[in-house]
């Protein structure tokens, strides 16, 4: 007994001398490199806008852009939007991101009108906190931890992954990615897991769990799952990119009728791939949101239901060179896109349901009741790095999603059998600067 008890003892205080002496090893280890390791930061903004026009209206005044509602022929000169930002360097382990954005986000309708983007009551910029966060680098090997006011999985450009949809499209001062255009978050308050799955980068992952509510507070009990894998082939130039998304909306809320509580929620799945090189890179983005119990319908029977609604988004884009200055970079480039908006799901069975008086949708992105097809082109002139001038053509064709004959709200106009079109011709300008 007495010499279990030691062995025990002996085996203890051993494992006890090895552990101080290899933590003691990798202090000293981190302390002799903290002291090569200065502390620093860099100061950087970024900025576009336009000179614009509108050539055409869409008359019954549909989609969620920056031109929904502005009347034909208006101009203007204005800003997209603004960043001031600070990196900062802490420690080997440590850094923090900041970033002040202005974002205009017009959408007034009638000029003169107060806007409801992104204003201050006076309707001039109002610069909120859009990024504020902290990296713990390689908190276990190849893996890093961002909490804060982060860039999210959906966006990504993030400190593991530099050929994102956001980047390897590159004019997000054109447009932003499909799954931007429709809410999904691109920035977030939460917690969030980069890492690689080898020690190149060409494998890697994205997890993160936020408010779901960007830069403003939380104001439900619900959160928002992100998650992401990639790989990237040839020497980076094949891309692939897999996206899945899921939060509760609304769960168990109480409902007038026979289906009992009011259960809402919506989940995204995403994929990104492209062939990205100097010269020429094309791509393609596509996301399937289903939405249940999104679309609110009043029943002849005087009772509430909601119904499934699933939306589809296809996207495809090419940008390349076709002039290079002595250096290599691009002078003179071209982009082109592409995006193939179905929202409706199965909105005809939903509509032409026996016990259908009328509908609506609860997620304003997500209203079935329109088909969209978004096209942008033009050119890229770079006379200097980091300074672009872009002429372009913007334009978003809406459609009714219903079929001929079926049975609607006359209430609602947005589901008539009206096409319509928002052309806008564009002078993009955009700069960076500190990186």
């Amino acid at each position: 007994m007495v010499k279990r008890l030691l062995t025990t003892w002996v085996f203890r205080t051993c494992i006890c001398v090895l552990l101080f002496l290899c933590l003691h090893t990798i202090a000293f280890a981190q302390t002799e490199t903290d002291k090569k390791f200065k502390p620093h930061g860099q100061l950087w903004g970024m900025a576009f806008g336009d000179l614009d026009y509108k050539g055409n209206a869409d008359i019954l005044n549909r989609g969620v852009n920056q031109y929904s509602g502005t009347p034909i022929n208006t101009n203007m000169f204005q800003w997209r939007r603004i960043y001031l930002g600070y990196d900062y360097s802490i420690s080997q382990k440590f850094s923090a991101e900041f970033v002040l954005a202005a974002e205009s986000d017009y959408q007034s309708g009638v000029l003169g009108q107060t806007s409801n983007g992104e204003l201050l009551a006076n309707n001039k910029f109002s610069p909120y906190v859009k990024l504020a966060n902290l990296r713990w680098k390689n908190l276990w090997p190849g893996t890093d931890l961002v909490v804060g006011q982060v860039n999210t999985p959906a966006y990504g450009k993030n400190g593991r992954n530099d050929q994102t949809s956001e980047e390897v499209w590159g004019y997000r001062s054109i447009e932003k990615t499909v799954s931007d255009i429709r809410g999904t978050p691109c920035y977030d308050m939460g917690a969030e897991l980069q890492g690689w799955f080898d020690s190149k980068g060409n494998f890697g992952y994205d997890l993160m769990v936020g408010n779901g509510q960007q830069a403003k507070p939380e104001n439900d009990m619900y959160k928002w799952f992100y998650a992401d894998v990639y790989a990237k082939f040839l020497d980076k130039r094949l891309l692939i990119d897999i996206y899945q998304d899921y939060e509760r909306l609304n769960w168990g809320v109480y409902t007038k009728g026979p289906n009992g509580p009011w259960y809402h929620d919506r989940n995204m799945t995403k994929l990104f791939a492209a062939w990205n090189t100097k010269k020429l890179t094309v791509g393609f983005e596509g996301f399937r949101n289903t939405i249940m119990g999104d679309v609110k319908v009043t029943g002849n029977d005087g009772n509430t239901y909601y119904r499934i609604t699933k939306a589809l988004d296809l996207s495809f884009f090419v940008r390349g060179r076709i002039l290079s200055t002595h250096a290599g970079n691009a002078r003179l480039g071209f982009f082109a896109r592409y995006d193939n908006y179905d929202p409706s799901g199965n909105l005809n069975n939903i509509v032409n349901a026996g016990n259908t008086k009328s509908y609506t949708a609860t997620t304003s992105f997500y209203d079935p009741t329109t088909k969209e097809q978004f096209l942008v082109l033009g050119l890229d002139y770079t006379p200097v790095k980091n300074v672009h001038i872009m002429p372009n053509l913007w334009l978003n064709a809406y459609t009714s999603s219903l079929s001929p004959g079926t049975v609607y709200d006359p209430m609602n106009p947005n589901i008539t059998g009206i096409t319509g079109i928002d052309a806008v011709w564009r002078l993009t300008f955009f700069y960076i600067y500190g990186k």
